[in-house]
């Protein structure tokens, strides 16, 4: 399982005589358990997926503070985000990310693994990969769900953030004389596009420590190794505070992922299953075809920033959230 995993990685970096400095973002993990006597070395696949979520979100911050100076820069933009866009890539890391957040939820986990105990494994796994909504009625349920709301909805609205940059930059760029020079490079812009996903290299690690740090948004996670803060702040609900209202069933997968890896030992068979969801994966097949359908009629380097906003940016934010607007009266 993915605390096993963890807990050789973070010993065997301890006794490194001389660590190295990670070259990229450090993610925040669950807490360690007491390491086994034979460890598994291979990372677990829902930790390496979540790794994969995490770097995409470092990728749309990187995009948010670069300056946009030429066409490059625009480019280097369209080609970091489309490595994530590949058919079922960033929807399986994005579910499971959430499933770590939720893993963080004791009173949750706890219960998982009772009815487990009382059920038995097999017959609990079954019932949690048939039905997302299974694991909502759990204790805690409630809570993890909302820690995962949570944390996606802050991913997603710094997306539409950086997506409002580059929708202004649009209007903004029609004054350099470099944006308004006629783009020729259609054909090469968009092979590039197709191929990016072959381009992509995580390269993620579990920190040095054996602190347990609460996970929320992926947002919080991309300061430099030298900086990075572990002491996460929890997260919480102030009372007058509008709450968020979860999609049930999106985040009942993502639920029922964490328990499913709570009371499996590494077996992916039926987690597989989890981790994927058709309609969400369908509205990224969109985003893609609908990013080279803008990019292929676009004539000035200016438009690749419409562009950028409109479809690798607001519409992936569209496709990626897991919360609902709260109930309004409907007005005749």
């Amino acid at each position: 399982m993915i605390f096993a995993a963890l807990s050789f990685a973070l010993l065997s970096a301890t006794q490194e005589p001389a660590p190295q400095e990670p070259s990229g973002p450090v993610l925040t993990l669950p807490a360690p358990q007491a390491a086994q006597t034979t460890p598994d070395t291979t990372e677990p696949e829902v930790l390496l997926n979540a790794q994969t979520y995490a770097a995409y979100r470092s990728d749309v911050t990187l995009a948010g503070e670069r300056e946009l100076l030429s066409g490059a820069d625009l480019d280097a933009t369209m080609d970091a985000l489309s490595r994530y866009y590949d058919g079922d890539r960033l929807v399986n890391a994005q579910i499971a990310y959430a499933a770590l957040v939720a893993a963080r939820n004791p009173e949750f986990i706890d219960a998982v693994r009772a009815v487990a105990d009382y059920y038995g494994t097999e017959t609990a796994a079954a019932a949690l990969t048939h039905d997302p909504m299974y694991v909502t009625g759990f204790m805690g349920a409630d809570t993890a769900g909302l820690d995962v709301a949570q944390a996606i909805d802050g991913d997603v609205t710094e997306i539409r953030e950086v997506g409002a940059r580059y929708r202004q930059a649009a209007y903004d760029l029609q004054h350099e004389r470099w944006a308004q020079t006629r783009a020729r490079d259609r054909a090469e812009r968009l092979s590039s596009l197709e191929s990016a996903s072959e381009r992509l290299d995580v390269q993620f690690r579990a920190p040095d420590t054996s602190a347990a740090a609460p996970m929320g948004s992926a947002t919080t996670l991309f300061a430099q190794p030298e900086t990075v803060d572990l002491n996460l702040p929890e997260l919480s609900v102030e009372v007058g505070q509008s709450q968020l209202q979860p999609d049930e069933r999106r985040v009942g997968r993502m639920l029922s992922l964490a328990a499913l890896d709570a009371i499996e030992d590494g077996d992916m068979t039926l987690m597989d299953r989890l981790l994927d969801d058709p309609a969400v994966e369908r509205c990224m097949q969109w985003v893609r075809l609908d990013l080279a359908q803008c990019v292929a009629a676009g004539h000035f380097k200016y438009e690749d920033s419409f562009c950028i906003a409109e479809h690798a940016l607001n519409d992936v934010a569209d496709c990626l959230t897991a919360t609902r607007a709260p109930n309004e009266a409907v007005s005749n």
